[in-house]
């Protein structure tokens, strides 16, 4: 009897905390882990009643705000790895304390498409350009297969572009990094670590890039990656490096979707949830950097997804002007309303997961 009513009254005491919990819980709007919005408390009406929608909303809400979800997720994933030792947790992996994200089935039809994309804008507008390409490589390319966990098939990915981009010249990266130079929170890479990557692409159009050692490194010390977020692991923050020096200093960057311009680096993103928005200000569908100390007149163009948004300050050096357009977030149809295309030097420059899901380009 005495062990039933202890037993009673253990699970009423955890009842009593719950609901205690639950009551004295306040709302979040925003996930800091997940980057994303949580779920509100649905209002009930006779209509969401009535269908279910109500009940389904109304758990999606209270999985969201559930108290100490946070802890619960970090606990999940702390027994995943170390007490059921499975290899990944929501699809992230961890390799010597850098987490990256499976992605493992190429689509040949993707990756086709984005060829066919890419020559449609090389066809409609850059008749008189030098054109070149590259695929900015992953961080699976160096953890994945060295480490048993599945990955692209690179070789098959290049070979689809080559056999497409015919009248492209072809910029092979995937020599000039490795593991350590990407974030170990973050997909990205480290911009005072693409020395080699600025110089192979230099090299390739004929222009000169400014020494890595010749740039000031300013710090910012509590970078935690979208990686962190998703594995909800306990990793220490980590240091994001951004590099200056008087001609970058000098340059303007013109954002043509609000009008404004800023710096190469909006510093005050650093306190925003994604602080690789330092760079040039994030995502963003078109913007033109003007070198008002640049070693030429010569112009250069570069399609390109988020990694472009660290690399392009280290190409200005030799260009009067460096745009950048991500054809994720405007579409190819309307960028003479924008750009006045000349024979400026032209860069594909986009990540595998952009290739093997090639419908986000417009």
């Amino acid at each position: 009897m005495k062990k039933q009513l202890l037993t009673s009254a253990v699970l009423l005491g955890a009842l009593g905390v719950g609901f205690l919990a639950c009551a004295l819980h306040t709302d979040q709007e925003w996930s800091l882990s997940e980057r994303r919005l949580l779920a509100q408390k649905p209002v009930a009406s006779a209509q969401t009643l009535s269908s279910g929608q109500f009940m389904t909303d109304f758990e999606t809400y209270s999985l969201d705000q559930f108290p100490l979800r946070e802890a619960f997720r970090s606990l999940k994933a702390e027994l995943q790895y170390a007490i059921f030792q499975q290899k990944d947790n929501n699809g992230i992996y961890i390799v010597d304390g850098s987490l990256s994200k499976i992605e493992a089935n190429l689509s040949e039809s993707s990756v086709k498409g984005a060829a066919d994309k890419l020559n449609a804008v090389q066809a409609q507008y850059l008749q008189g350009s030098k054109v070149y390409y590259a695929v900015v490589p992953d961080k699976n390319y160096y953890l994945a297969e060295a480490n048993g966990y599945p990955h692209l098939d690179y070789d098959r990915l290049d070979a689809i572009l080559a056999e497409n981009l015919t009248n492209m010249e072809r910029i092979d990266l995937y020599d000039c990094l490795g593991a350590d130079d990407y974030y170990k929170t973050d997909s990205h890479w480290r911009q005072e670590r693409l020395g080699a990557v600025a110089e192979r692409i230099g090299e390739h159009l004929g222009v000169s890039v400014t020494p890595m050692d010749s740039y000031d490194q300013q710090v910012f010390d509590a970078f935690r990656g979208v990686y962190w977020g998703q594995s909800a692991l306990s990793l220490p923050a980590e240091d994001l490096i951004y590099l200056t020096n008087d001609m970058l200093d000098g340059c303007t960057v013109y954002h043509y979707e609000t009008g404004e311009e800023t710096g190469i680096y909006e510093v005050e993103n650093l306190e925003n949830p994604d602080p690789y928005d330092v760079f040039l200000g994030g995502a963003d569908a078109l913007l033109t950097i003007t070198n008002p100390n640049a070693a030429t007149d010569r112009e250069l163009i570069i399609f390109r997804d988020s990694f472009g948004s660290s690399l392009a300050p280290l190409l200005v050096q030799d260009y009067r002007t460096v745009t950048l357009v991500d054809l994720r977030y405007v579409s190819s149809q309307i960028l003479d309303q924008f750009i006045d295309f000349h024979g400026q030097d032209v860069l594909f420059l986009y990540s595998p997961s952009v290739f093997n899901n090639s419908t986000m380009l417009k």
